[in-house]
């Protein structure tokens, strides 16, 4: 059984940073996505297993960096310039081909989730 457990969320002002980390017990390409109250949830970022190919959502583009440690096996997501519209639950994914890297339907394993909320 394959787990993923996020970690870093929290509250902070327009402008600010937050850091969200994944942990997973076995190497995947792997990706974050959220959701924000009564919207679907969106991709933001994906890293591939071997952290050559990675792809943002435009809106996070230039603002926020995917990143992985394969020798501890996380994927972390750093999170800067944060608008309010950035307020959601972050929650980690694994498992999908890079062919289909933004589609949540395509993810088998998914993180609880995790709560950003920008204050304006």
């Amino acid at each position: 059984q394959v787990q993923l457990v996020e970690s870093g969320g929290g509250l902070v002002q327009a402008g600010g940073s937050l850091r969200l980390s994944c942990a997973a017990s076995g190497s995947y390409n792997m990706a974050w996505f959220r959701q924000a109250p009564g919207k679907d949830r969106e991709f933001v970022a994906v890293i591939s297993r071997s952290g050559s190919s990675i792809q943002y959502a435009a809106s996070v583009k230039g603002r926020f960096t995917i990143a992985r440690d394969p020798a501890k096996n996380t994927v972390s997501l750093q999170l800067n310039s944060l608008k309010p519209e950035d307020t959601a639950v972050y929650y980690c994914a694994a498992g999908a081909p890079m062919l289909s890297f933004r589609r949540p339907d395509s993810y088998p394993y998914w993180g609880q989730g995790t709560q950003v909320t920008v204050s304006s």
